[in-house]
């Protein structure tokens, strides 16, 4: 089955919400992608740091699904894109060598 890569940054509004308000959407997408997971589909979220282990590099989720239209369906309902917190984009991820990635 196809593996599609969502990646997103926050946009400038949502980076003057505060700690809470922030913790409170992502605690939102957390149970978003456990449901997704106990649905049966395949999906990993986080964020990704820097060298000094500093957030702020965006975030990375990575999904399998039948087609592209199913993933950005699934992906529309992020609560951190309901809510229109982040820029995001989602890709279909190509192995070089053909092979697919154990899960």
């Amino acid at each position: 089955m196809p593996i599609f890569i969502k990646t997103e940054k926050f946009k400038e509004q949502t980076l003057e919400l505060s700690n809470i308000e922030r913790k409170k959407f992502i605690l939102l997408h957390k149970e978003w992608v456990n449901n997704i997971s106990k649905s049966g589909h395949y999906i990993h979220s986080g964020y990704l740091i820097n060298e000094k282990k500093m957030p702020g590099g965006g975030g990375l989720l990575i999904l399998e699904a039948k087609d592209y239209l199913t993933a950005k369906k699934i992906i529309e309902n992020d609560p951190m894109i309901k809510n229109n917190l982040v820029i995001w984009d989602l890709q279909e991820w190509i192995s070089i060598n053909g092979s697919q990635p154990k899960f």
